[in-house]
């Protein structure tokens, strides 16, 4: 990936990682937590969801050690109080799996695009949203902390698993990084698949 593609890909990822916690907040705020929307966080302005070291240093920095291979990035994390929630088993599940529905949802959308226009201009350009956002839904899906996988995965973990969940929080960010660095090719074929079967 050169510069050229990093750019678009900011142009892309920061739009995309955005609405990801939008989605998040307003999952919260249907489900009975308004903690989102008193933030001023149901909102798609950029200035009240950009992080940083998140979405610029750590993608940036990503590109570079990786020489391309691999970019992530995230908005602010949408703050919700998982108390608030009508259901507190399954709530936080839902809440975290809408930002990576989200991502899902927007790469159907530019792949529907992208089959009706092949031969435009802008073609590669929906191709890339469709790469981005479904790479954003499979990644943040990995049942590890802080992603949004680990939700799903502590509702069904029962509860003498206490200590794998104790463990996960703890480690979960070292883990992530291991995994980034030393497994992530083994969501390749994954990742492609689902994008060729979208486009195609």
């Amino acid at each position: 990936m050169d510069f050229i593609s990093l750019l678009f890909y900011f142009v892309i990822v920061i739009p995309s990682a955005i609405i990801h916690e939008y989605a998040h907040g307003w999952m919260a705020n249907q489900l009975g937590d308004p903690t989102a929307r008193y933030a001023g966080r149901l909102t798609v302005d950029p200035r009240a969801h950009i992080d940083r070291w998140g979405t610029i240093l750590m993608p940036l920095g990503l590109f570079l050690l990786t020489g391309g291979r691999f970019m992530f990035a995230y908005a602010k994390p949408v703050p919700y109080n998982p108390y608030n929630l009508r259901n507190q088993k399954w709530g936080p599940v839902w809440v975290g799996l809408a930002g990576p529905a989200a991502n899902f949802l927007l790469a159907v959308c530019f792949a529907l695009v992208y089959r009706l226009f092949p031969l435009s201009a802008s073609a590669n350009f929906f191709a890339i949203i469709v790469v981005v956002n479904i790479s954003l839904m499979i990644f943040n899906l990995l049942p590890i902390p802080p992603l949004d996988g680990s939700k799903l995965l502590y509702a069904l973990l029962p509860n003498s698993a206490y200590r794998i969940r104790s463990f996960l929080e703890r480690y979960g960010f070292w883990i992530l990084l291991f995994f980034i660095f030393f497994l992530f090719d083994l969501l390749h074929p994954l990742i492609y698949g689902i994008i060729s079967w979208l486009l195609g």
